[in-house]
């Protein structure tokens, strides 16, 4: 499974009758400012802690920041932990905001 997905893909996934777990790893204050509705907030740094917990290995996850380094680099290691259908949307939150929603707010 491809590490990454686009925006376009993330659209076409949200509004099918099996969508991903959106999660946002960017900070509260991000999250506060600009986010896709539906979308699960877990920052980057208690992701360790809590995706054993919370998470489902078996459900696709498609995770989000604000450009999509972050995104990746989680995804990369949930991958990792076994959460094999974890993806990274590439350009994060800023490009959804560009391509597909104008109504969430760039920062």
């Amino acid at each position: 499974m491809d590490l990454e997905i686009t925006v376009d893909q993330l659209k076409e996934r949200l509004a099918s009758s099996t969508p991903p777990l959106l999660l946002d790893v960017r900070e509260p204050w991000e999250y506060e400012t600009a986010s896709i509705d539906g979308s699960t907030l877990i920052p980057m740094g208690e992701i360790p802690g809590r995706a054993h917990q919370e998470l489902d290995e078996e459900q696709p996850i498609a995770v989000l920041c604000h450009h999509g380094a972050r995104s990746l680099s989680v995804a990369n290691w949930l991958q990792q932990q076994g959460f094999e259908h974890a993806q990274s949307v590439r350009g994060g939150i800023d490009l959804w905001s560009q391509v597909i929603d104008s109504s969430v707010p760039r920062y």
